[in-house]
């Protein structure tokens, strides 16, 4: 009986801590990133699903810090960064992210526009009425009531399960590819990899995981039931990633079909797979941009009030954060305008945040594992030695992957 009751309150503990873990990891699956694995999948079959393995464990390493420094510390990364490497640094790093950000919510508008299209709906119906429902989320709401919104959006990822079991995927090839994968040595493979790990994280997810561990108010007795949370996040993840792959390696790839976008595998499943799954992988890209179109902007106002001393929180009124909720509508509003003019320069803007990106996830990471190994930061909280030489690699993994990926995209122009 009282087992009984020890296991209910563990379950009833796990889901009131989660939301952190499992949004900041869902928010990988953006528009971006579903791009990346669909051409991966209609290129080279099953012949990449490998590069989730290390993805998961870089995602596991770095969430893991994060959270247990928001804990820590009740403090944002930004906050860190401004106290520990002083005004100038931080001035340059974050000015850099935000004008990142906004490319990248462009390019979260441009799902929304190309998944709706899909539907016969006009970007100019789909772009201001996404942009607008975010905004009043957001601006009007608590945080509350946008971590549920949230974590259904997270969890309707999970169409592109349907998606690719509509595919018929070969199994065995399948784990073949996993056990003993094949590796080919030329630029557009190594670029291909290098996109699928890099997309797994990036500068301005730290920012938001720190800061949504502290807005929901999670103490140290929390710690044991967020790693939960930050497990089943990143899980979520690699699976979403995983059937995204299989079902454009199952369908495009087999059939020879060449895409660009996640919008031209969607067109491209239905003669082979049916309209259905068609429309299910449009409805997941569309759920996944609308999802990081609320976040990116959100973790952007987030960090940079955070960075330069302004309030910022979704539980705060207008008044109370003017700041913070002028630099997150302004974001909105620019993303939006830039998707609705006709000749919009997209794959410059999608290039350019990439790489600022690419050149300042190694700064933000290197602070932040210097920052958790602070004993006058983090008190007895700091990392062990395992968990420094998993943290060291990683970031070093990153760093190097980063690097290589910003100079294979731009020498291979």
């Amino acid at each position: 009986m009282f087992r009984k009751k020890s296991l209910w309150k563990r379950i009833v503990l796990i889901l009131a801590v989660l939301g952190p873990g499992i949004i900041t990891g869902s928010v990988d699956n953006d528009a971006g990133g579903i791009t990346t694995y669909s051409v991966a999948g209609a290129e080279y079959g099953y012949r990449l699903i490998w590069t989730l393995i290390p993805a998961f464990i870089v995602l596991m390493v770095i969430q893991e810090m994060n959270a247990r420094m928001g804990i820590v510390t009740g403090k944002g990364l930004a906050d860190l960064i401004r106290e520990n490497a002083g005004v100038r640094i931080t001035f340059f790093i974050f000015i850099s992210l935000l004008f990142a950000d906004i490319g990248n919510t462009t390019t979260e508008f441009a799902g929304v526009a190309g998944s709706m299209e899909v539907f016969g709906i006009s970007k100019y119906l789909s772009v201001p009425l996404v942009a607008m429902a975010v905004w009043f989320l957001v601006v009007k709401g608590t945080y509350r009531v946008a971590e549920r919104i949230f974590l259904v959006f997270s969890f309707a990822l999970l169409t592109y399960v349907i998606s690719a079991l509509l595919g018929k995927p070969h199994w065995e090839e399948i784990g073949r590819a996993v056990v003993h994968p094949e590796m080919e040595f030329s630029r557009k493979y190594f670029q291909m990899v290098l996109g699928i790990i890099g997309t797994t994280i990036a500068p301005w997810m730290q920012f938001y995981m720190q800061s949504s561990v502290i807005e929901k108010g999670l103490k140290i007795k929390d710690y044991k039931y967020t790693l939960w949370d930050i497990a089943i996040g990143c899980t979520a993840t690699v699976v979403v990633a995983f059937f995204i792959i299989v079902a454009c390696a199952s369908t495009l790839h087999v059939n020879g079909v060449r895409i660009n976008e996640a919008k031209d595998a969607a067109l491209a499943l239905e003669p082979l797979a049916g309209v259905f799954s068609s429309h299910v992988f449009a409805f997941g890209l569309f759920i996944a941009s609308i999802f990081s179109a609320t976040i990116l902007p959100l973790a952007t106002a987030f960090y940079v009030c955070e960075a330069f001393g302004f309030e910022a929180g979704i539980d705060k009124k207008w008044e109370e954060a003017p700041e913070f909720y002028i630099l997150y509508t302004s974001i909105l509003v620019i993303a939006a305008l830039i998707i609705l003019l006709p000749n919009a320069p997209l794959i410059k803007i999608t290039l350019w945040s990439q790489i600022i990106n690419g050149l300042l996830l190694p700064v933000v990471l290197f602070c932040m594992i210097i920052l958790v190994n602070k004993r006058d930061i983090m008190g007895t909280y700091t990392n062990n030695r395992w968990q420094n030489v998993i943290g060291w690699t990683a970031v070093g993994v990153l760093a190097t992957l980063s690097l290589l990926f910003l100079a294979v995209s731009w020498f291979g122009r």
